[in-house]
């Protein structure tokens, strides 16, 4: 890769980003992925390069031909590194980024069939249901105005009733031979039912300005609304079986309604909800999130390493770790899971593992499964240099989060070069001297530094709040000093 190319920008702000339907596939470059990566993640260019050519290539399978296109298979990462180091951060971000159905889960989780615990087909049920829900939450954007219009006629219909509903043949009409309704009403009685007609649709648009002004919010109305007659039904040691009781009788009893007594801003919220139901096609949605999780689909495997077991005479916790390899091993080289929406094929879906394999090393894991992840990348620990950067240069930095909420209260927090280096200073001795957390060791040390400031942040009102080595150095030096305070606050 030539550092001298310049890395293309792209806003991830954008409303098609947040909706979920981002078309990263056939826009973005792998140049451009790690581009976006780079906003949020310091460092760890090899895992960005490899996660970002895994999910180009899923557009370049799309573009083979049908013969050959289910014979590509995804190319499953393996990232090794410490805790706190960013491979969470980075599946997490990259699924964001694509728009695609994304799963984080701990391997530790789940266990052999026969054991306490989850079982692994569990993952692809739970994928499918986030799927479900982020393509019904695109189509609830696309008629969300549509949706309201129907909800505030349905309120004025509310807090102005119509009177008693007219017959087919109302009073002073007559058919004809022609078959025609001839008005036999006297022209007083015309010209006072025209002006009564007048006056309603004036009344309503009256009424419509003020529910459009907020001024009717508190108003109370009476809305009919379905009655929810079933709740919830788990049974015990059935965690497997992935249908919802409470669901198939509810479809299986005609539906039960009551009347109740709201005020305009819950009805709106009870009515938008049946409008988005009435306009949304759910098996479209059902079919559109299926066809979602097996081409696009991620699933993030943490802890990895808990499931490896140490090669050593076989027996204790070994067994069940070696038994969820065996479980996972049909997943992730593809297979069909039963899930309440239908059957879901994995081959397609995009493994991502993490672990820190600090006491295991990857070759632990049984053969095959280590064949089902191919692409291994390790990722280096965080130096005081990594610490700094991490501090400012991303989007959602910390110090960019603590300026945001010191704001709130009127006041401004400001940190000057000498007082971030030296919180990383602090944070890279802690980590070397005990447990190295990572970049997670940031977030106790700043909440250290600020307890004292955010606690009386109320009572001190605006202003401006310096944080230099200086205030940084008084107030954590005593901590870091202690080994017994050190223990337990940072």
């Amino acid at each position: 890769m030539n550092d001298s190319l310049p890395s293309p920008s792209f806003d991830a702000s954008s409303d098609e980003r947040r909706t979920g339907r981002f078309p990263l596939q056939d826009e973005l470059t792998p140049r451009q992925i790690v581009a976006e990566l780079d906003k949020y993640v310091v460092g760890q260019e090899a895992a960005k390069r490899a996660v970002a050519i895994a999910l180009r290539n899923r557009w370049r399978r799309q573009q083979v031909g049908e013969d050959l296109r289910d014979e590509i298979v995804p190319n499953n990462i393996i990232m090794i590194g410490p805790t706190g180091v960013g491979k969470t951060e980075i599946a997490r971000r990259l699924a964001r980024l694509a728009g695609a159905p994304f799963i984080k889960l701990e391997a530790s989780k789940f266990t052999e069939v026969g054991y306490v615990g989850r079982d692994v087909e569990s993952m692809v049920r739970d994928l499918v249901d986030i799927a479900v829900n982020m393509v019904r939450s695109e189509r609830e954007d696309d008629v969300q105005e549509m949706a309201e219009e129907r909800v505030e006629e349905r309120l004025l219909d509310l807090l102005l009733p119509a009177g008693e509903e007219r017959r087919t043949s109302p009073p002073g009409f007559v058919v004809s031979s022609r078959g025609e309704a001839v008005d036999q009403r006297a022209p007083e009685e015309k010209a006072g039912e025209e002006q009564r007609e007048e006056r309603r649709k004036r009344t309503r648009e009256k009424l419509r300005t003020l529910l459009r002004d907020g001024k009717l919010e508190g108003k109370e109305i009476e809305i009919e609304v379905t009655q929810t007659t079933f709740p919830a039904i788990e049974l015990p040691g059935m965690e497997g079986v992935d249908y919802n009781l409470s669901e198939m009788l509810q479809d299986m009893m005609p539906k039960r309604t009551k009347r109740r007594v709201v005020s305009v801003s819950e009805a709106r919220r009870i009515l938008l909800t049946d409008e988005l139901d009435r306009l949304i096609d759910m098996d479209d949605v059902v079919n559109e999130a299926l066809d979602r999780v097996e081409q696009m689909g991620i699933i993030f495997l943490d802890e990895l390493d808990k499931i490896a077991a140490e090669r050593g005479p076989i027996g204790g916790p070994d067994v069940s770790r070696g038994g969820v390899q065996r479980d996972l091993l049909p997943i992730v080289e593809g297979s069909s899971v039963q899930t309440k929406y239908g059957m879901v094929r994995t081959d397609h879906i995009l493994f991502i593992a993490a672990g820190a394999f600090h006491a295991t090393k990857p070759s632990d894991l049984i053969p095959e499964l280590q064949g089902r992840f191919p692409i291994r990348v390790e990722l280096s620990p965080l130096s005081e240099e990594d610490f700094v950067r991490i501090l400012t240069e991303p989007k959602n930095a910390l110090l960019t989060q603590y300026r945001a909420l010191i704001e709130t209260e009127g006041a401004e927090l400001e940190f000057d070069e000498s007082g971030v280096a030296e919180i990383a200073r602090i944070a890279a001795d802690v980590n070397q001297r005990m447990e190295n957390i990572g970049a997670r060791r940031l977030h106790t040390v700043l909440t250290t530094l600020l307890e004292e400031i955010m606690f009386d942040l109320p009572e001190l009102g605006t202003g401006r709040i310096a944080v230099d080595a200086a205030r940084v150095g008084e107030r954590l030096s005593r901590v870091v000093k202690d080994e017994d305070l050190r223990r337990y606050i940072l």
